[in-house]
């Protein structure tokens, strides 16, 4: 190996290593293949959070990432590693890593819903996916194990002369350019409940209430109960409803991001929230856990003008939604998330289902016990399409399927590279 010597110190050359940059939804990541990464890399553990973080460009105290891939945002400091399924009926085995931007942490507590929709391209690009399960055209099926959550993920790939399309015209609210549709399946996406436990909703209820300490709420001495629904359905979140929390529930970006008292009071209800929930033991342990649960914040349906100028109206949406990600505001929809809008949708009585049925009605109900339907929502850049099954089971609700449209594309492929010391 060629050594570099400066001011009598060795240097070592950076490394390559094969590597991906994909656009899935409204997020960007590099995508691995296990077998590609070091040696010392293709097991969990520090090597693995080291090469990632340094891929990355984090932790960077100016929060640019400019040393490195990702984007200076939670949609864009994302890393994926895939390989073949060890599963049984799966087709490839789905790791996700939310990389922090100024701190050295990798989060791998959950999933990301939106480059879920971009796994099985990269599958079949990459030959980890049998040919026989490619059709010469149309759909491909791949069933995909997310290894973070331990769920099954259904990735419908539009395939044209046996490759993988990517150019089409659906289009995506927060994405610039149509591409092709790739219809995604979250299944089961809710661990079933079990005698004696939970199940989706990890308090037992519906609605419960959070308390913000004095302070932390337009600067009250007094404590500050606000109403949550808690669940567990595609990735944990907390919903609040707007007004609680002095919101009209149509903010964009800027409303909230530069605004440090709101921020501080967000991250408040998330780490007060995940102690509820059972995730952590203490509201000082959240800062290790900055992907999951997700605070999101509901209102009845309502007129606004989206991120990019599109005029959103209120009679083509059921509720109006604002969701936060790695301690900011979301520029679209995390798709995790909207598996966790649709869910709780339908299931009458939690805060998304009662704003839901302040603003447009929504159509529910297969059976008894069960409820089907899509709801649309609207998001800072626009709406949302989100189709959800649930099923009450012995007085407990969970849910079987959660369904949504994104798409996806390669933007670069070859080698990233990075120090050799890292």
């Amino acid at each position: 190996m060629v050594e570099f010597m400066t001011s009598n110190k060795v240097h070592l050359p950076q490394i390559k290593v094969p590597a991906t940059y994909m656009r899935g939804g409204t997020s960007k990541g590099v995508f691995f293949s296990l077998t590609d990464l070091p040696q010392a890399a293709q097991v969990a553990g520090a090597a693995r959070d080291a090469l990632l973080l340094r891929v990355i460009g984090s932790p960077d105290p100016y929060g640019k990432q400019t040393d490195g891939m990702g984007g200076a945002t939670s949609s864009t400091s994302k890393t994926v590693i895939l390989s073949k399924s060890t599963q049984a009926d799966h087709d490839v085995d789905y790791l996700f890593g939310q990389v922090a931007i100024d701190k050295a942490f990798v989060d791998w507590s959950g999933n990301c819903g939106n480059l879920s929709a971009a796994v099985g391209a990269f599958a079949i690009h990459a030959g980890l996916v049998d040919a026989s399960r490619i059709p010469e055209n149309g759909i491909a099926v791949i069933r995909i194990w997310q290894a973070n959550i331990s769920k099954t993920i259904i990735a419908h790939v539009p395939i044209t002369h046996g490759e993988v399309q990517e150019t089409g015209d659906f289009e995506l609210d927060g994405v610039t350019f149509p591409a092709a549709e790739i219809g995604v399946d979250f299944i089961d996406p809710a661990d079933k409940p079990k005698e004696g436990e939970p199940g989706m909703f990890p308090t037992g209820n519906l609605v419960d209430e959070i308390e913000l300490p004095p302070g932390m709420f337009n600067n009250s001495l007094e404590p500050k109960k606000i109403a949550a629904t808690m669940i567990n359905a595609g990735i944990p979140t907390i919903f609040v409803n707007a007004e609680d929390i002095g919101y009209r529930g149509d903010e964009l970006q800027e409303a909230i991001n530069g605004d440090v008292k709101a921020l501080e009071m967000f991250e408040s209800l998330r780490a007060i929230g995940a102690v509820q929930m059972g995730l952590i033991q203490h509201v000082e342990e959240a800062q290790s856990r900055q992907h999951t649960p997700k605070i999101v914040f509901v209102s009845p349906a309502s007129s606004y003008t989206s991120s990019s100028g599109k005029q959103v109206e209120r009679s083509h949406i059921d509720f109006n939604v604002r969701a936060l990600s790695m301690g900011k505001l979301h520029h679209a929809m995390m798709g995790t998330a909207a598996v966790a809008i649709g869910t709780a949708a339908v299931i009458p009585g939690t805060l998304v289902n009662l704003a839901a049925n302040s603003g447009t009605q929504i159509k529910t109900g297969t059976k008894a016990g069960s409820q089907a339907d899509s709801v649309c929502f609207g998001h800072p850049s626009g709406t949302l399409k989100v189709g959800a099954a649930a099923e009450q089971v012995d007085g407990q609700w969970t849910v079987t399927k959660v369904s949504m449209s994104r798409s996806a594309r390669i933007l670069m492929e070859g080698w990233v590279r990075i120090p050799d010391e890292s």
